[in-house]
Parts: structure tokens; sequence; C-alpha cells
């Protein structure tokens, strides 16, 4: 399958991004999560999608990937106390916000030409689509939260062995090999226990995003963002396009109360919570999810 790519100019940035599929058919964007690149949203995955006459677009969000980096110092101060204010709805600094973010897939599909989309956003990529989908309505075809959570006050919080895995990362300049064996180590904790990826898959995607960018600050400042945004109660109030948030019962990093609260919010949405099910996209859930997507694709007008 032919992968157009380029990038777009967000403000001061460039935002790198891949689009594949019919310019002439409806467009999906896809919005990955924390410190991730777009390589998340594998190649399959999107294969299936544009099978089903969809125009598919993917980036990288600032901080991450082939995307521009901001080489800001900003840090909002120790983690503990951060994530308890968070916890009690205090929002934090920082050096830019989830609505910047939101603002980068705003470019991407002005560069591209495209007037309206379907708005898929993944973990914190799906806190961008609600922030999207509701200061962008007129360009929001359909929304789909994928485990997500709207921020508010008193969610029940991650596992602790989970949030600090993802946040905390190899010691610096530790060799290809020791950065491999910690992503599997972090997949293996938040991944799907009934899905399971085999070790060599997961070493294989830890190297390959390894040597296209290996840019471990992006995780603390996108994890800036999210706490200096605060709760979105107040975006989901505002989202009228179709809504479907799907999110899996074994999910320890984002528990499954974060996308029950989300689905609450917006008026209408639809709640999928899935068995076996983490925070990541198993090839043996691929066809599920896709259908789950495309039933609220064609809810849209």
């Amino acid at each position: 399958m032919e992968i157009r790519s380029g990038t777009a100019r967000s403000g001061e940035l460039d935002i790198y991004y891949e689009d594949m599929g019919d310019p002439g058919d409806p467009a999906v964007l896809l919005i990955m999560g924390l410190g991730s690149q777009l390589l998340l949203w594998r190649d399959g995955f999107c294969e299936k999608l544009v099978a089903e006459g969809l125009r598919v677009i993917r980036y990288d969000n600032r901080d991450v990937g082939l995307s521009s980096k901001t080489e800001r110092r900003h840090t909002g101060g120790a983690l503990v106390p951060r994530m308890l204010k968070f916890w009690l709805g205090i929002p934090g600094d920082a050096d830019y916000r989830l609505e910047d973010m939101a603002d980068d897939a705003a470019a991407v599909l002005d560069h591209l030409g495209i007037d309206r989309a379907h708005i898929v956003g993944a973990s914190m990529g799906g806190m961008i689509a609600q922030i999207f989908a509701a200061r962008f309505r007129a360009r929001t075809r359909s929304l789909a939260v994928i485990f997500s959570s709207n921020n508010q006050a008193f969610l029940p919080p991650p596992d602790p062995r989970a949030l600090f895995a993802v946040l905390k990362g190899p010691p610096p300049n530790s060799p290809i090999d020791a950065i491999a064996d910690y992503s599997v180590k972090v997949w293996r904790i938040i991944g799907s226990p009934d899905y399971p990826a085999t070790e060599q898959r997961l070493r294989n995607d830890a190297i390959e995003a390894y040597e296209r960018c290996y840019y471990p600050r992006g995780i603390a400042r996108h994890f800036s963002a999210i706490i200096a945004s605060g709760s979105l109660r107040r975006y989901d109030r505002q989202i009228s396009a179709p809504t479907v948030v799907l999110h899996g019962r074994a999910d320890k990093l984002q528990r499954p109360f974060g996308g029950r609260v989300v689905a609450r919010a917006i008026r209408g949405a639809r709640l999928v919570l899935i068995d076996g099910m983490g925070h990541d996209l198993p090839e043996q859930l691929w066809d599920r999810l896709i259908g789950e997507l495309t039933t609220t694709f064609a809810d849209s007008v």
C-alpha cells in the first residue's frame, strides 16, 4: 500500500504525518498517546481501515518521532506531588497543553486540505481527540476514544507499577539492547493479558522505534501537558459528533472507569468494554475494534 508522507506546519513546529488510501474517501485521523510514535498505529491496522473505503492519516505528536522537538526544560517539579494535585483536580504548569496538541491535529488536516474527518485517539491521543471534537465540531464527523479518560478529579489512579514503568524509562545512555529489554517489560505490564505479543515481536517493535527516533524526554513533556490541561469534562459537554468509547477491562494504566466517565460525559456516546484487553491494540482484536469504529463512522452525516 502506498504511504504518502510529509510535514504540516503548526505554529513554529513541523508535524510529520503519513497518509494512505484514496484521497477521495472519507478521512480518518489517528492520534496516538503519550511518548508514542505513529508506529503504534500498525500498518496492518491502517490497511484494514483503508480496505473499508477510508483515507487514513496518522502522525507523530510534537516531541516524538519525526515531528519537531520543543527542547524546553520545564518539568513541573516532583512527580508524586504533581500527581496528587492532578487527582484532586488542580492543574499544573507546562510549556504547552493538550489544547496546543489538538491544534497540531487541525494543522495536519489543514495541510492536507481536509475539511472534516473521523477523529480517533488512543490514550493521551483520546484526550486530544476529545478537545478536537469540542473545539472543531464542524470538522469532526465522528469521535472514537480508546483506553483514555477525561481527567476529571478523583478517578481511580493507575496501577503504580504500570504508571512508573511508563514514566521512568531505562537509565540515560542505555544501549539499545537494554532499551529493548525495558520496552518488553513495560508492554508485559500494560499490555493485554489475554492477547500477549511474543517477546520477539515486542523487541522488534522497540528496536524499530529506537532506530526511527529515540527521544525519551518527550514522555515527560507529554505528561506535563496532560497535568496542565486538567479535567476535560468542559469539552465533553460540547461534543455533538457520534462517539464510541472503547476500553479494555484489563487495562492497568488507564482504568476502565476512565472510559466510563468519558462515555457518561458525552451525550449519546456508546461505551464498549472489551474483556482481556489492556493498554494496547493487539492484532487479535483489530477486526472487532475496526468494526466498532466503522459502526460509529456510519452514524455520521
